[in-house]
């Protein structure tokens, strides 16, 4: 059973919705993201950035730091900027990217079902950034961006999307990065029979947001350790609930700045061992599971992987990404650590080849590997027998904006 809760959702005033949710300010470019603090008054990264223009700044991710940011958050309330919904709701949301409409719903998560482990992870959380997570969560008192959840294909949840989706939507915008972004909010009846439909679903999966769900759950620990009273929505974590059929779930490639004192030469010998070589007239990516296509100082290969480097038993092992990382990264190129090697970066299959290739004729790199994405079902064994993808196995989209719905978790 999977429990969604309606929430009352504080949210961008109708005519200011597309000046206010922003991607997040991580994604953005640092002269871009000055750019668009000094250009709109409105826009959320305000929120996130509050000292921005002033003259003295405090810590990164200290409680003074998180202080002016629940300051500034009120501004924006007491400006009308942000408004509260009188009544929990459901709400519908749709993306449309390139012809693509990723369409779900925003509601609260069980922090529960987190902890069964009715809400499956596949990737590690790092203590120190779990813990300022949970300090950002007990100060600011929100959740501005959605965890993505994933769930099986559901008829009666699309059946239900669809016709709750029919009329017009509250907001409806495109953004600068050629997005249009579409909201409904359900009535009652709408969202009483949405929650129904969703609890005949056993479980559901972490696409994106894997810190942000863990820091929710720590905060629920922290505060009943410091015998606070709690707020019933402690209990739950803002997330966008979307079918697993409707994700797309991109490759994340590797380019790598060494050889690790080997030649070309004597590196291709070495890949040999292991792979199935091709010499390509032209950059392409793989067209199947278990071949890649390797950019070495502008030359292309393909790379077939040999049997004996496959273990189709063991739910990590077999996947491309490990693959690369057990029989090239570590034993030939000396990487060891991919979270912290600073020899190798990795860029997500939504840049294009070209892209790649220019990195590595320009001298940024020596050689580039692209993957064959990894699917959804991989990704699901994985969670099912609770272990851990590799670093860096997935991107997934869609890729969601913050500010556009505000779980607040004071109350």
């Amino acid at each position: 059973m999977t429990k969604i809760v309606p929430f009352k959702a504080l949210r961008p005033a109708r005519d200011k919705v597309q000046l206010v949710a922003t991607r997040p300010y991580y994604s953005y470019k640092k002269n871009v993201l000055i750019a668009k603090l000094e250009s709109n008054p409105f826009t959320f990264l305000h929120i996130i950035n509050p000292e921005f223009g002033k003259a003295s700044h405090t810590k990164p991710n200290t409680k003074e730091r998180f202080d002016h940011v629940s300051e500034k958050y009120h501004e924006f309330l007491e400006e009308g900027i942000l408004f509260q919904d009188k009544a929990p709701h459901i709400y519908i949301y749709r993306q449309t990217k390139n012809g693509h409409e990723f369409t779900g719903i925003i509601a609260g998560a069980s922090v529960e079902e987190y902890e069964n482990d009715l809400i499956k992870k596949h990737e590690a959380t790092l203590t120190t950034r779990e813990a300022m997570f949970t300090n950002y969560l007990d100060v600011v008192g929100y959740n501005a961006e959605p965890v993505l959840l994933s769930y099986p294909h559901e008829q009666t949840i699309d059946d239900l999307l669809v016709k709750y989706s029919s009329s017009r939507p509250e907001y409806e915008f495109t953004t600068t990065d050629c997005i249009k972004h579409e909201l409904w909010v359900l009535n009652e009846e709408e969202t009483h029979n949405t929650v129904v439909a969703f609890s005949s679903l056993e479980a559901t999966y972490i696409a994106d947001g894997h810190h942000r769900s863990a820091s929710s759950s720590g905060l629920k620990k922290y505060r009943s350790i410091q015998g606070k009273n709690p707020f019933p929505n402690e209990d739950y974590f803002l997330a966008f609930f979307i079918d697993e059929n409707k994700m797309k779930i991109l490759e994340f490639n590797r380019l790598v700045k060494t050889l690790n004192n080997h030649t070309n030469a004597e590196f291709l010998e070495l890949l040999s061992n292991c792979f199935t070589i091709k010499p390509l007239a032209a950059a392409g990516k793989p067209s199947q599971e278990h071949q890649m296509t390797m950019c070495l100082e502008g030359k292309w290969y393909l790379l077939a992987c040999k049997p004996e480097i496959i273990d189709n038993n063991h739910p990590v092992n077999c996947l491309d990404a490990e693959i690369l990382t057990q029989a090239v990264l570590k034993p030939i190129l000396g990487i060891s650590d991919l979270k912290t090697d600073e020899n190798i970066e990795f860029i997500s299959g939504a840049e294009s080849i070209e892209k790649i290739e220019n990195q590595i004729t320009e001298g940024k790199f020596i050689v580039g590997f692209i993957l064959f994405p990894i699917t959804m079902e991989q990704v699901k064994k994985v969670a099912d027998h609770k272990m851990i993808m590799p670093p860096k196995s997935t991107w997934v989209e869609p890729k969601l904006r913050s500010g556009l719905t505000i779980y607040n978790i004071n109350e």
